[in-house]
Parts: C-alpha cells; sequence; structure tokens
C-alpha cells in the first residue's frame, strides 16, 4: 500500500496518508470546487487501509475552513472509522484547532459527540 500525499492549495488541504505509521494528517482549508472529488482519494485510501491492514489508523486534523461539501465527506470518513470501531479495530481523532477561531471548535465538537471511539479536539497555539 502506498503513501497518499496531495499538496494543499488555498482552498484545499494538504494530506499525507502514511500506511507504514497508520495515519491520515490533514491541514489547511478545506473547500475545493468538487469536495466529492478531492476526498475521493483519500476515503478510497482508508477504505483500502481498513480492509488491508490490521494496524490502528489516527487522523491527525489541523482544519482551518470546511465548507458544508467537505464537512459531509469528513461525515462519511468518520462513518468509516465508526464502523471500524465497532469490529474492534483501533481508529482515533486528534482535531488541533486555533484557540481564537471557536468555529471550528465548535464544528469539531459536533464531530466528536456523533463519534464513539477516541476523539481529542485541542486547542494548540
Amino acid at each position: 500500500m502506498n503513501t497518499l500525499e496531495i499538496t494543499g492549495t488555498h482552498s484545499t488541504p494538504d494530506v499525507v496518508c502514511d500506511p507504514e505509521h497508520g495515519t491520515v494528517a490533514m491541514k489547511g482549508d478545506s473547500y475545493p470546487e468538487n469536495s466529492f472529488e478531492f476526498f475521493q482519494d483519500i476515503i478510497g485510501w482508508i477504505e483500502q487501509y481498513l480492509a488491508s491492514r490490521t494496524g490502528a489508523l489516527h487522523l491527525e486534523l489541523h482544519l482551518v475552513y470546511m465548507n458544508t461539501s467537505s464537512v459531509k465527506a469528513m461525515m462519511d470518513i468518520f462513518d468509516m472509522l465508526e464502523a471500524a470501531f465497532e469490529k474492534g479495530r483501533n481508529v482515533s481523532v486528534q482535531w488541533f484547532f486555533d484557540p481564537e477561531n471557536e468555529r471550528v471548535e465548535e464544528l469539531a465538537d459536533e464531530f466528536r459527540e456523533d463519534c464513539s471511539f477516541p476523539f481529542e479536539v485541542l486547542a494548540h497555539g
């Protein structure tokens, strides 16, 4: 399984999906023109990782702004993690936010409330 790296732009986050460490890291803004298209490879990578690997999967998020369709894509990702967790997989999320950006903290908290797997919302900076 290969590492997936996507270089961010002004409207998309930097993404690194690392199978050796079992991590998915996203950093930046997410309001791509076509969120489905942008997140398709990331979702596919996570599906493949969960199907072909037995190790833990950890998401480290440093997302600043997300449009509605990016929020929907993240919901799909968290639903996959929830299903894996219910089958005994070790999955977790750490979502880092700027303490001055309450909107992101509230969004991350809303996601966390819907998940039973370990999900931390942490201030940084």
